[in-house]
């Protein structure tokens, strides 16, 4: 990413396992940053098969306070066309059992997820796009699927049908985890391809989707580097305070183990 500098690769080892990748931290526009290479440098790791508390759990131990989601998407929508960006404010669960949360093992809370994604950090990201001349809509569902195979033309026109904006397989999980660890997060969903239903569908070819991939990166760069420069020092949001009313297990009961496991993320509330 042009402007990333003084990069350092930190491996980290987190109560949950190991992270996709070691992360990439350094400055960009000024500011302490770290990347992590989702499915790993290669894209080696299937979607089902992310590590998706501990890629959180480590951006958590890193002192990350925000997170920009990058993720390729098709579109569900003629409205939203390749190589355009959408900034998702709702997203709709189809995956099948994957762990998205840190508590259990006697520590129960539930974080409100009505509103899925930092409205505040959203709106900095959109404002970024516009200054950036990057077409990228605010607001829309993602509908997140299991995968790794792509949708049936018949889901397709099913989730059509129930007004869903984009379809990916990431991004559900991570702001959950983001939720609870009272980390700000939203989602930039770069439209790659119309999904299957769309009539042109069968006709687009391998050259064109690459170059729909190459424009989504320069674009993704462009807009990270933009958004993070003009981020405000701190942040004054719910995300920060998530956790405030969600445990309900007695304080007294919750085992040392799960307490020392989920220090970082609980310690302040535990007393």
């Amino acid at each position: 990413m042009p402007g990333f500098t003084e990069k350092n690769e930190v491996f980290l080892e987190t109560p949950f396992g190991a992270p996709s990748d070691a992360y990439i931290v350094g400055k960009l526009a000024g500011r302490d940053v770290a990347f992590l290479p989702r499915h790993g440098r290669g894209h080696r790791i299937s979607p089902s098969e992310l590590n998706f508390r501990a890629n959180i759990y480590g951006m958590k131990m890193l002192g990350v306070e925000r997170i920009i989601s990058l993720s390729a998407v098709g579109s569900l929508k003629e409205a939203h066309k390749p190589t355009e960006f959408v900034l998702p404010d709702q997203f709709f669960d189809r995956t099948m059992g994957r762990v998205s949360t840190f508590f259990g093992n006697g520590l129960v809370a539930h974080v409100s997820m009505a509103h899925p994604v930092c409205s505040g950090l959203a709106g900095q990201v959109k404002s970024a796009a516009d200054g950036a001349g990057i077409t990228a809509k605010l607001g829309g569902t993602y509908l997140c699927m299991e995968g790794p195979a792509f949708s049936t033309v018949a889901e397709s026109n099913v989730y059509r049908s129930w007004g869903m904006d984009v379809i990916g397989m990431t991004n559900l999980q991570e702001a959950k985890l983001a939720r609870e660890a009272e980390i700000c997060y939203t989602t930039v969903a770069m439209v790659t391809d119309y999904d299957c239903w769309h009539p042109d569908h069968e006709a687009v070819t391998v050259e064109q989707i690459i170059q729909v991939l190459h424009t989504n990166a320069d674009n993704a760069a462009k807009l990270v580097a933009s958004a993070v420069g003009a981020l405000p020092v701190d942040a004054s949001c719910k995300c920060r305070s998530a956790l405030k009313n969600a445990i309900i297990t007695d304080r007294s009961t919750v085992p040392a183990e799960t307490r020392a496991k989920l220090e970082l993320i609980v310690g302040k509330y535990l007393g």
